[in-house]
């Protein structure tokens, strides 16, 4: 916690009197050597997990991706959702219920960090198996609809959301939506053409409310070796699209 986060430490506006100015150092320094546990339990953020188990999910390097990244951005999470996509992923029957990461008022009501970690790592663990799952979901219909899994993840998020915490979506998919109103190896990418679908989309309804999250994506175009020329445009197109859809950063990994 730095000393602009303690309520009673924040800047004053005018002249502060010589021995106030004294106290506000003191109490300072000791906030900063104490570091984030003086804050207690401090929350963390909404989290999203979006795994893809059609094609993209054949390759070995999908599930090492999950295993291995997921638990380091677990660890920054209070809350964590899931969704699959699959042919038909807002309809899907292929769901993973929801993990709550932090400890509860009733598991620990002095805020104490010790105990909060130990409920944290135990709780990690369900993470990762619940994620993995659900490359195996079922096809339900031919392709990849990329967007109604983010939508269904936006959904959870949206009923769990917290005004005051961040909120972060990871997606491990190459991106590659072929189904519904979305199908990017017949998307014209030229600049204007990506800004109009872009438009369509979002006046459609079809891109997911992601106003302040941070999105990465892991996987993205993996296995594609067709048409090298489109990777950069399809880059564009999908930032666009997130960006649009409201995130403040995305990765495409």
């Amino acid at each position: 916690m730095t000393p602009d986060e303690i309520p009673h430490l924040s800047r004053p506006t005018g002249r502060a009197r010589p021995a106030a100015r004294r106290r506000v150092a003191v109490l300072a320094a000791v906030a900063l050597a104490a570091g984030p546990a003086a804050c207690g339990t401090e929350a963390r953020a909404v989290c999203g997990v979006v795994v893809d188990s059609t094609s993209y999910a054949d390759p070995a390097t999908s599930r090492t991706d999950v295993t291995s990244k997921l638990p380091p951005f677990a660890e920054g999470c209070d809350w964590m959702a899931f969704a699959a996509v699959t042919g038909s992923s807002e309809s899907s029957s292929c769901r993973q219920d929801p993990v709550p990461l932090a400890a509860t008022t009733a598991e620990n009501p002095n805020e104490n960090p010790v105990v909060e970690e130990r409920v944290r790592k135990h709780r990690v663990t369900e993470v990762v198996p619940r994620a993995v799952k659900l490359f195996d979901c079922p096809a339900e219909g031919e392709g990849s609809d990329v967007l109604g899994a983010l939508r269904y993840a936006v959904k959870q998020l949206t009923a769990h959301r917290r005004p005051d915490s961040a909120h972060r979506l990871v997606v491990f998919s190459d991106l590659i939506n072929n189904r519904g109103e979305l199908n990017v190896h017949e998307l014209d990418l030229s600049e204007a053409a990506r800004q109009r679908k872009v438009k369509e989309l979002r006046d459609a309804g079809l891109l997911p409310d992601l106003s302040g999250y941070a999105v990465t994506v892991h996987g993205f175009l993996r296995e594609k070796t067709s048409s090298p020329d489109r990777f950069p445009l399809l880059e564009g197109f999908w930032r666009e699209a997130l960006e649009e859809s409201g995130a403040v950063t995305v990765d495409l990994l």
